[in-house]
């Protein structure tokens, strides 16, 4: 195998490892807290590319954490029916994902220092817990991934912390003088909550997939994922809930905000979403939940600018 072979076989090794198809998850909230930033009028552009920066190594970080994490526990196993896992498969050294968990961690805590000058105290705090669980999802003594935990840690921090986070910095920096050690008034508001709801149930949604799919090989190495602990019927409602969540919300905000009409636009995704869900409800296998584990990633970006182009544009 020439070298140029060998360096593709570790360029695509490492983009496996990564999982850029997950990125919807980090951008999406970004999307969403940017558009209604930029209805409040409070839009600052640095802090949100920031945020997306931020975002997406936190996303990375945790998918390098899971893939060497697992792998030393045990929880990948031939068996498993997901994507191509590089520790476990030993395209990657251990040593080397792990490292790349540090470095990637360590990168987007050098990225938060900016939103720290910007959010102030309450920015460092949050960016900090956000690091921290993202290596806890599947490292530490006690996992939360392993215990049941993985989808209110997805709703909370790549849902309501990411969005309402995305839209603070930017109402910070337009609204208040850096470096604040409390909360400026108008950077949290209850528009900010509500539009984070959405993306807190579609990408809990992408997980959801994720552990249906696995759920018998989860259950045989002891990952007691909440799709082990419910079971597949009430793991389906909980992926059918989660989306449901997400198509509400609009309607509270054409109904109860000064938003426009426009902000129902993510109701054209719902045919896709209703698709998604029936193979969700229908299938276990690998070969039919791994592209409805892309295909509910796909929903998260389409309904996020559906969303924000309601917010900003009608």
């Amino acid at each position: 195998m020439s070298s140029a072979e060998v360096e593709i076989s570790r360029t695509k090794a490492w983009l496996m490892a990564a999982r850029p198809q997950t990125l919807p998850a980090a951008a999406a909230p970004v999307i969403v807290g940017t558009g209604l930033a930029v209805h409040e009028g409070v839009f600052a552009p640095l802090p949100a590319v920031m945020a997306f920066v931020g975002a997406a190594l936190i996303q990375v970080g945790t998918n390098f954490a899971n893939d060497y994490y697992d792998a030393i526990k045990g929880a990948d196993t031939e068996d498993r029916e997901g994507f191509t896992r590089v520790t476990q498969s030993g395209l990657i050294s251990p040593e080397q994902v792990k490292l790349a968990t540090i470095v990637t961690f360590g990168l987007a805590i050098l990225t938060g220092t900016y939103l720290v000058y910007v959010g102030g105290l309450p920015i460092l705090v949050v960016g900090l817990v956000s690091v921290f669980c993202g290596w806890a999802y599947t490292g530490g003594p006690y996992p939360l991934g392993y215990h049941g935990l993985g989808d209110p840690f997805v709703f909370v921090f790549f849902g309501v912390v990411a969005v309402t986070g995305t839209y603070y910095v930017q109402a910070a920096a337009v609204l208040a003088e850096p470096l604040s050690t409390a909360i400026p008034d108008g950077t949290v508001t209850l528009t900010a909550v509500a539009a984070s709801l959405p993306v807190a149930g579609l990408s809990t949604a992408i997980i959801i997939v994720n552990n249906v799919r696995d759920r018998e090989t989860d259950a045989e190495t002891g990952k007691r994922t909440l799709a082990v602990r419910l079971g597949y019927r009430w793991s389906r409602l909980e992926y059918v809930a989660m989306l449901a969540l997400a198509y509400v919300v609009p309607g509270w905000f054409w109904l109860r905000t000064d938003v426009g009409p426009g902000v129902v636009l993510p109701l054209v995704t719902l045919p896709y979403a209703a698709m998604v869900a029936r193979t969700v409800c229908t299938r276990t296998d690998g070969e039919a939940l791994n592209p409805a584990l892309e295909q509910t990633g796909k929903l998260l970006a389409m309904y996020a600018i559906c969303f924000a182009g309601g917010l900003v544009v009608l």
